[in-house]
């Protein structure tokens, strides 16, 4: 990958996490990010990306369900939302699991 890929990777990626941190409607956000060990930073993106599924779930079953004022514009978009958090999330756990086995396997 050429440096401006990788730079347009990574301002996707920082995009992506500012739009899946911000609260949901009627959400309080119990910690900031930021505080706190790796440990309570890891926990608060996964409590973060189940928000966003919740969401996204709780939104499909109203449209499903004939609630007014609810648009399958919005449904779409939160899903989509929820989606990319899930996927990121997922590489996210994937690159920490090969640096475990990483470490693990170094010689001494």
């Amino acid at each position: 990958m050429s440096s401006p890929s990788i730079q347009s990777a990574l301002q996707q990626m920082q995009g992506l996490a500012a739009q899946a941190a911000q609260p949901i409607k009627g959400e309080h956000v119990a910690t900031a990010v930021g505080q706190g060990g790796f440990g309570s930073e890891l926990q608060s993106s996964i409590q973060r990306i189940n928000r966003l599924q919740q969401a996204a779930s709780t939104k499909a079953m109203a449209f499903q369900a004939g609630e007014p004022n609810i648009e399958l514009n919005d449904v779409m978009v939160d899903m989509q939302k929820a989606s990319v958090a899930f996927q990121m999330g997922m590489q996210v756990r994937n690159r920490l699991v090969t640096a475990y086995r990483d470490v693990m396997n170094m010689q001494v």
